[in-house]
């Protein structure tokens, strides 16, 4: 199959690994990536379907993409939002060729082979009544590399009752991958020279319930850390209130690979308002877990992220929530407005919360979190920390600390250029609410 495919991944890091793998699936089979749109046989764009400013992000740039196609190219519509709507997104952008699901990532070369064959312009929908995400990765990697991060999907789909999230919806239950897959896919980006990497699932700390591992995510990385002893930094990302276990700090505390950083979406404070959400509300075992881990491992950077205007939340409930977050003083916070999802069990909740009063108490509380962000900035003015530069230019390197976490969180500012990929020490001489600036250290 010798054609050549431009592939948009829209979303989130896990939607990137899907691309990567759908990528590297084409590239087995003799494809190869073209340069730009104008140059592909295939066009496949990994849309996006967790909420409603993704949702129309993905349809526009199908609208875009279909108003570019020219004769004898394949336009794909594939990932979240297909997997929930693919009649709907059919019908809204004439013109796809071929819709695939993100539980059947691993079948896009079967679709193109599909598509290649037809007699008819009709839509193909290659959809299949699967009630989890396939397991089958084809011996291609689920990694995504940037420079020298990288992303490594250690299991996808989730089993909680969250009543506002629809990605039991699109993915289905929780599915870990074997654990010596994923030290194969970890060697290969040790192999590569990869400084950093991500393990992402939609609940990290989950991982390994499926396959009857007790306290999987500290197994999986006492492993790693065994298994590639050059990475410099192992981040853990997507923690679950509740499941961040002893153990696992303990494995966090003795292990100087492991990047000291904590993400935990919380989502709110008042025990109420979690109760509806079907989330955690134990706010002792927060309160507990987070002082358990500072003790353990001091410079612990901590994040995690909140919705505001959940059906219902009183002033009082918004004001337990900003109380919470002045108490606890996170390095870095997220915070949302609350948005029903179809079929969730949230929508039959509606949205009786005004979309001002929403926007108003997510600015309160980034508020309050910038000046308590700044002021965890501020304690590191005079240390030296390492540094994996990640861009340059202009008289300035730019680069992460183990405080940052790729795209989400802040930056290090470094004088000078100074060459990419490397874990540079950094004097640092100023802080803002999100970044650091600094000066590479004699």
């Amino acid at each position: 199959m010798k054609l050549r495919f431009h592939l948009v991944s829209l979303g989130c890091a896990k939607n990137s690994v899907d691309s990567e793998s759908m990528a590297a699936l084409l590239a087995c089979e003799g494809c190869q990536a073209a340069n730009g749109v104008a140059d592909a046989d295939v066009i496949i764009v990994n849309t996006c379907g967790f909420i409603d400013a993704a949702r129309e992000e993905s349809l526009a740039e199908l609208q875009r993409l279909t108003n570019l196609k020219q004769p004898g190219q394949m336009l794909i519509a594939a990932g979240c939002l297909t997997q929930r709507f693919g009649a709907a997104v059919a019908q809204q952008v004439p013109g796809i060729d071929g819709l695939i699901g993100t539980r059947r990532w691993m079948d896009i070369v079967q679709l193109v082979e599909v598509l290649r064959n037809r007699k008819t312009p009709q839509t193909f929908f290659y959809l299949p009544e699967e009630t989890e995400v396939g397991d089958e990765d084809l011996a291609v990697p689920r990694t995504a590399v940037q420079g020298a991060s990288a992303y490594l999907k250690i299991a996808d789909g989730c089993r909680r009752p969250c009543a506002f999230c629809a990605i039991p919806l699109i993915k289905g239950t929780a599915v870990s991958r074997p654990p010596e897959r994923i030290l194969a896919d970890a060697r290969l980006l040790q192999d590569r020279g990869v400084r950093e990497i991500n393990l992402i699932a939609q609940d990290t700390t989950d991982y390994g319930h499926d396959l009857g591992i007790q306290d999987g995510l500290a197994v999986l990385i006492e492993d790693l850390v065994k298994a590639v002893p050059n990475i410099d930094w192992l981040r853990i990302l997507y923690a679950y209130p509740g499941c961040v276990t002893d153990r696992l700090i303990e494995v966090i505390a003795g292990n100087p690979q492991i990047v000291p950083y904590i993400d935990m979406p919380l989502q709110h404070a008042h025990p109420e308002v979690l109760r509806r959400m079907r989330r955690p509300a134990n706010l002792e075992w927060v309160h507990r877990t987070l002082e358990k881990l500072r003790s353990a491992v001091p410079d612990v950077a901590l994040r995690s992220t909140f919705i505001v205007g959940y059906p219902n939340e009183t002033e009082q409930a918004f004001e337990t929530l900003l109380d919470f977050v002045s108490e606890v003083r996170f390095d870095r916070v997220g915070v949302f407005t609350f948005s029903p999802e179809v079929g969730t069990e949230s929508e039959a909740l509606g949205d009786p919360i005004s979309s001002e009063v929403k926007v108003e108490r997510q600015r309160r509380l980034m508020l309050l979190q910038q000046q308590i962000s700044l002021e965890k900035n501020q304690t590191f003015v005079g240390r030296i920390l390492p540094v994996l530069t990640e861009g340059v230019g202009d008289g300035i390197t730019l680069g992460r600390s183990f405080r940052d976490a790729p795209e989400i969180d802040g930056l290090v500012i470094i004088d000078g250029e100074h060459p990419l990929g490397e874990m540079l020490p950094v004097r640092i001489d100023s802080a803002m609410p999100y970044d650091l600036v600094g000066a590479a250290a004699d």
